[in-house]
């Protein structure tokens, strides 16, 4: 009964997108939306209302009423009919116009009807900023990249997993860790056993803001397969660049039975391309309102050649003989500069895969190189405009190798190796930065809803 009473409600109002793709003149319909527009004319006013489902508005007509004044941002349920204009787009005339939720543009609202707004100024109101179609755009662009990554890897068989937020590892090894402890100062004395320091009272241990889901996917993938994670991560890095934040989305998979990385590259480029064409597809209009070039990102994936895989030691090589373009130092224990990163993907015309790094620069799990056990068999996607944007390898499955990094807290992820270990690879995909890559927003504050950055948590 209940479903039936929700359908029924849902029913009554035609979201704008559908109307658009299916319209039918002279039925009667009832939309609700926010007002965009208001133009008053000597019998009629013209109302444009936007209910989010697509960036298109609704135009309305309403009979010009001295009693009855619209506000922009008012929130609205119209009843009337659908009817193709002469210009033969369709508009809604009203029998019924109901103000749900009343504007007050006077009284400190920031936005200026059919003003464009800077990124920076809008930033500075994100409880309101969804109510800018630019950014409305961008969230729907968001919605279908999760949408279409989770269906590509569903059909390609991997089992979606949630791993924690709270955990005791520190799997990056970079120390950028935010540590959690409760507010409550009772809770902790209440809590406290002989010899654990108060501040680690509730867990027995310190305990972290996870900075990555991968150790966790490998512990279920060495039981039911392919896995995947689609979960927010955190990193406590004081800084103030356009493509990093303190809380951020990750795309984490990991491969069981694989044990080759160029396999594990082109199964990250073919579900990038797909995700990509898929959006191309589908989000065309919304993916325009973010200010990206449409046919330069077409181009680029309409182009069939593999992503070229070039070692690290290669990569090197070009920046080195390039160097005279280049502003950064060139320092091969330092790994690569952004600029750097983004001067390779110019360099081939095309993103490209960079492999057998350094051990140093990559984390413990990574496996040694068979060719050169300095080299560890990691890669890096390097993207255009972005630099890196997934970063993964082959893990490590020799015991004595891991022992030598092992602390108390990673025990449990040898032991992995000792129980019907197989074979693993992943890749960790950095959303936000996917967002920036294929919409063309210059910061990645913008591509998140309520962004956290050092000295910025609003909300």
């Amino acid at each position: 009964l209940l479903s039936k009473q929700v359908k029924t409600s849902f029913a009554r109002a035609v979201s704008i997108k559908n109307l658009l793709s299916h319209p039918k003149s002279g039925g009667e319909v009832t939309v609700k939306g926010w007002v965009q527009k208001i133009r008053i004319m000597k019998n009629v006013v013209f109302l444009d209302i936007n209910d989010g489902s697509c960036h298109s508005d609704m135009q309305i007509v309403v009979t010009k009423d001295k009693s009855r004044k619209f506000n922009y941002g008012d929130s609205l349920e119209v009843k009337g009919q659908l009817i193709q204009s002469a210009r033969n787009n369709f508009e809604i005339h009203s029998n019924e116009v109901k103000v749900l939720g009343e504007c007050k543009t006077t009284e400190g609202y920031p936005f200026t009807p059919s003003q464009s707004h800077a990124p920076e100024y809008v930033r500075n109101y994100l409880h309101l900023r969804p109510k800018q179609k630019k950014f409305a755009s961008l969230l729907r662009v968001r919605h279908h990249a999760l949408m279409s990554f989770t269906d590509f890897l569903n059909k390609n068989g991997f089992i979606n997993v949630h791993t924690p937020i709270l955990t005791s590892n520190d799997c990056e090894g970079a120390g950028e860790i935010f540590f959690v402890t409760p507010f409550s100062e009772k809770v902790l004395k209440e809590m406290q056993r002989p010899g654990i320091p108060l501040e680690n009272a509730f867990f027995d241990k310190k305990i972290f803001l996870s900075v990555s889901g991968q150790l966790h996917l490998e512990a279920v993938a060495n039981a039911v397969g392919n896995t995947y994670t689609f979960s927010p991560v955190f990193r406590a890095e004081n800084s103030k660049s356009p493509i990093h934040l303190c809380e951020f989305y990750m795309l984490e998979a990991e491969l069981a039975f694989q044990s080759n990385l160029v396999e594990l590259s082109r199964f990250i480029e073919n579900m990038l391309r797909n995700v990509t064409e898929d959006i191309l597809l589908k989000c065309s209009t919304d993916m325009q309102q973010c200010g990206f070039h449409y046919q330069k990102l077409k181009n680029l994936f309409d182009n069939s050649d593999n992503w070229p895989i070039v070692q690290f030691g290669d990569a090197l090589e070009i920046l080195y003989k390039n160097k005279h373009k280049l502003n950064t130092s060139i320092v091969s224990n330092d790994g690569l500069s952004k600029e750097q990163e983004v001067f390779l993907t110019k360099h081939f015309d095309s993103p490209v895969f960079i492999t057998n790094w350094p051990k140093e620069l990559k984390p413990f799990y990574m496996r040694s190189s068979k060719a050169d056990p300095e080299k560890v068999d990691a890669l890096d996607l390097l993207v255009p405009t972005i630099g890196e944007l997934v970063g993964g390898g082959l893990r490590e499955n020799d015991l004595s190798r891991l022992k030598q990094y092992q602390n108390s807290s990673l025990d449990w992820y040898v032991q992995l190796r000792k129980f019907g270990n197989v074979p693993t690879a992943g890749f960790g995909l950095g959303f936000e930065r996917y967002l920036l890559f294929i919409t063309g927003v210059k910061n990645i504050r913008d591509v998140i809803p309520f962004p956290r950055w050092a000295h910025h948590c609003f909300m």
